[in-house]
C-alpha cells in the first residue's frame, strides 16, 4: 500500500504538532468522543487526546497508525486506533460529540457517503471541523493531493453536510507548514458545522 511505503520512515511526514486550524478551534469543539478521519500518523488526534477529549483515529494504513500510537505514548495519552478503509466503515448513529477531517481527500462519491455518514453519526450539538485544500491547490505545488476532483470547495461541502448547520465557513489562503509535506502558502477550505 502506498501510504504504508511512505509512512515507513522515521520522521513524521506531516510533522507532530496539530493543524492550525484545529489549533484555533478546539475550544468551539464539542468536548466528548471525537473521532478523527484519514488521521494518519496522529498529530490531530493526540493534541485532542491532550485536550481532554476521548479519541478515536481511523485510517487505512497500519503503519501510520502504529506511529500514532508511538506518538501518544510519548506524550502519554490514550487514543484508540482503527485500520479501516473509509469506505467500508460505519460512522454510527448519534455516537460522537465531535468529528474532526484534515485533508481528508476522497473521490467525490466516497466524500459524499462520509460527509452524510458524519450528519447522522454526530450527537445533537455535536461539531464537525474540515480543512482540505481546494482545486487552486494545484497551481501551488506545496502539498495535497495531485487531482483536483478530490479536492473540495466550500459550496459542495455546504451541500454534502445538509443537515448540520455552518457556523464558519471559508475559502482563504494560509501558510501551511506542516512537516516536509505541506510546505508553504496554501488554498484550503475550512468548515465548522454543528448538528442543531
Amino acid at each position: 500500500m502506498m501510504w504504508d511505503q511512505k509512512y515507513s520512515v522515521d520522521a513524521y511526514l506531516y510533522g507532530t504538532e496539530p493543524n492550525e486550524f484545529l489549533l484555533s478551534m478546539t475550544t468551539k469543539l464539542k468536548k466528548g468522543r471525537v473521532l478523527c478521519l484519514a488521521e494518519g500518523e496522529g498529530r490531530n488526534a493526540v493534541y485532542l487526546a491532550k485536550e481532554g477529549f476521548a479519541v478515536t483515529a481511523v485510517y487505512s494504513s497500519r503503519v501510520g497508525l502504529a506511529k500514532a500510537e508511538k506518538l501518544a505514548r510519548k506524550h502519554q495519552v490514550n487514543i484508540e486506533t482503527l485500520p479501516v478503509d473509509l469506505a467500508e466503515f460505519s460512522i454510527g448513529e448519534n455516537c460522537w460529540d465531535s468529528i474532526v477531517s484534515i485533508f481528508c481527500h476522497l473521490p467525490p462519491k466516497l466524500r459524499k457517503q462520509v460527509h452524510n455518514g458524519v450528519v447522522t453519526g454526530l450527537r445533537k450539538g455535536g461539531t464537525f471541523l474540515l480543512e482540505a485544500y481546494t482545486p487552486e491547490q494545484l497551481a501551488r505545488g506545496t502539498g495535497g493531493p495531485p487531482s483536483a476532483e478530490i479536492m473540495m470547495e466550500l459550496d459542495t461541502i455546504t451541500e454534502e453536510l445538509s443537515g448540520l448547520k455552518i457556523l464558519h465557513g471559508a475559502e482563504v489562503l494560509r501558510n501551511v507548514l506542516e512537516g516536509t509535506k505541506h510546505t508553504g502558502v496554501g488554498s484550503v477550505v475550512q468548515v465548522l458545522a454543528q448538528k442543531i
